[in-house]
């Protein structure tokens, strides 16, 4: 049946695996996508959203390194928010509702349309192993598909238990089985396993709603999108969302519920996302708090499934239903299906490599929430950097490493593999220490020459990264050098309520004050017959605002960035016998012997490795 052998095999088809599928082939690699179910590629289990704080930067990230995310998501969006907008651009993060049908439809026509990509619908039960090297996978048919490299990207789905109040059943998803076989071949090959749990709320009838009473909540006036490639445009027409709030009474019937939450009562015993809590668990940690907010969600153009984002709960539907009905709008309201919590396994992150290869198994890759993250965003970003490096291991390449610095997927992946966590990781932006470098709307000048280097994007897009970067430092040195005229600005700066000027001065130094933006300096007869003479984009003239009002945070930052580059250069030898230096402290050793850092770098960020340790380490190394 199979009677070739594959370069990758991708188990799952979720997010993370349908970027790994993706990329993998695009570069060139004879590439097998198994999943459980083709009919659900691409599926969105959760919200019917991408991007958001922090996360939009990853879809940004994720498509300047050919990745598909942002393609996909501007394809099925149904409405475009930039957040943060009140705060610096480091703080920006775009987001989409989206059409959940259309969203998973594009996925699979993306990935039918990548010709060295075939698919299998099948559940993988294990791994083949031979000495410490994966060379394929095993179906539950027996079938024995083999190949030189496998990322398994199971999501929810090892072992999955979802529960309802007292109910409880075997799934990866409400209405899918779940996968075993695979985590009890890998702790019987040396792997740590570990349970975690996620939640989702109730689906209702959109036609029960009453939405006169909610407070709508519509997109961006002037809209953007994800991909920075021309394959996709921005939204013409959206769909609001809309908002309303729990009450006391609703709290109170909730907690009718309680004996009977498998949250309360010992049922589930792993750890839940701490930043999106079930309702039953905000209820119950934020008792002073009279009510929460909740977010009424379309799931498409034309559907009338709505998501009631902030209500997700394991509770008993009936007791779900109760409250719900008590929330303003909800009165009538009909159930699609109920909300419900559902336990997995995962494999702790700290034993991987920064390429997410496997420490203990030769060519194997994990991606996504068997990693111990949460999010399509953080999954899809995993997957990218497993297909890139599985392609590169075959092919002897160098891997292929982002820095803290260069990139929130590469913060996200040392986080993981370097810190580890015991509980559903989530990407913020208070995460990344060089945040006002890693903005969404440079990510095509940071990642995309990287990515035409690995053969993913064409050199197309380099040209159009290219003439964004030169036009932008041209405008920039215009601004340095150009004077404007001191009484002509000061019928601007009157009119903006900020300090007038005495003297002629340069461009640069009025438009970096914060009263002033671009709208306003382009009223300015030196700027207006520049921009009349040169023919540039948006996302150019947002390139140099962001350059001008943010220049001396941005050189500070890189100047750190430089300062870690140098420990990241201090290359540690695999399997150093740290708990031979006696001076580093105990916990040091510990910690430096279980994670086994590849630079000095990475060492000083383990949690209980001190600086004095890293002195320590230094000195021995010769440094």
């Amino acid at each position: 049946m199979f009677d070739k052998e594959y370069d990758v095999i991708v188990v799952g088809a979720g997010h993370a695996g349908s970027e790994a599928a993706a990329v993998s082939a695009n570069m060139g690699s004879s590439t097998l996508l198994v999943t459980m179910n083709l009919e659900t590629i691409g599926q969105m289990s959760c919200n019917p959203a991408m991007g958001g704080i922090a996360k939009g930067q990853i879809v940004r990230e994720i498509d300047a390194l050919g990745g598909l995310s942002g393609i996909v998501s501007d394809k099925s969006a149904i409405q475009f928010k930039m957040l943060n907008q009140s705060k610096g651009p480091a703080m920006w993060s775009p987001r989409t509702q989206n059409d959940r049908m259309r969203f998973s439809e594009e996925w699979r026509l993306q990935l039918e349309a990548i010709p060295l990509l075939d698919f299998y619908q099948e559940m993988v039960a294990g791994l083949v192993i031979e000495g410490n090297k994966v060379v394929g996978v095993r179906t539950s048919l027996g079938i024995e598909i083999r190949s030189k490299a496998v990322v398994l990207t199971n999501g929810t789905f090892l072992n999955g238990l979802i529960h309802i109040g007292d109910k409880q059943f075997g799934g990866g998803r409400a209405g899918e089985r779940a996968s075993t076989g695979i985590t009890g071949q890998l702790v019987d090959l040396g792997f740590e396993s570990g349970r975690m749990k996620t939640g989702t709320p109730p689906r209702v009838d959109g036609r029960s709603l009453d939405y006169s009473r909610m407070e709508p909540q519509p997109g961006d006036a002037i809209t953007s999108k994800f991909s920075y490639s021309n394959l996709t445009t921005s939204l013409k027409s959206q769909r609001d969302c809309h908002m309303t709030y729990t009450s006391p009474e609703v709290h109170n019937l909730l907690r009718e519920g309680f004996d009977r939450s498998p949250m309360f009562n010992g049922r589930i015993k792993s750890l839940g996302p701490r930043y999106c809590p079930s309702i039953e668990d905000k209820i119950d940690r934020f008792a002073d708090k009279d009510r929460h907010q909740l977010f009424v969600e379309p799931e498409g153009w034309n559907t009338c499934e709505v998501y009631v984002n902030g209500f997700s709960t394991s509770l008993p539907e009936d007791v779900q239903f109760k409250a719900l009905r008590s929330v303003v709008g909800f009165e009538k309201v009909k159930f699609f299906r109920p909300g419900y919590a559902i336990e997995y396994d995962y494999f702790p992150p700290t034993q991987l490599k920064h390429t997410l290869e496997t420490k203990l198994i030769d060519s194997l890759y994990f991606a996504g929430q068997i990693n111990g993250t949460t999010g399509y965003e953080e999954a899809a970003s995993q997957g990218l950097m497993a297909g890139i490096n599985a392609v590169r291991k075959i092919r002897e390449e160098e891997p292929f490493i982002l820095k803290r610095d260069e990139a929130y997927i590469g913060v996200l992946v040392d986080d993981l593999i370097t810190k580890g966590t015991e509980e559903p990781y989530r990407m913020f932006t208070s995460r990344a220490e060089y945040r006002t470098l890693l903005r969404q709307d440079n990510a095509d000048l940071r990642l995309t020459p990287r990515a035409v280097e690995l053969g993913i994007v064409t050199d197309e897009a380099l040209k159009r990264v290219d003439r964004k970067a030169t036009e932008s430092e041209r405008m920039v040195q215009f601004l340095r050098d150009t004077s404007y005229d001191f009484k002509e600005m000061n019928n601007l700066l009157v009119a903006k309520g900020t300090k007038q000027v005495t003297q002629n001065d340069k461009l640069f130094k009025v438009f970096s004050r914060p009263q002033i933006n671009l709208e306003d300096i382009k009223t300015i007869s030196q700027v207006k017959e520049y921009l009349e003479t040169n023919d540039l984009d948006d996302d150019i003239l947002e390139q140099v605002e962001v350059h001008v009002k943010y220049a001396g945070y941005i050189a500070k930052e890189k100047d750190n960035a430089d300062k870690l580059h140098r420990l990241e250069n201090v290359k540690i030898p695999s399997d150093y016998d740290f708990k031979s230096i006696k001076s580093l402290s105990y916990e040091a050793r510990e910690k430096l012997t279980a994670i086994q850092p590849a630079t000095v770098s990475q060492a000083s960020r383990i949690s209980g490795v001190s600086p004095s340790d890293i002195s320590v380490l230094l000195v021995h190394m010769g440094r």
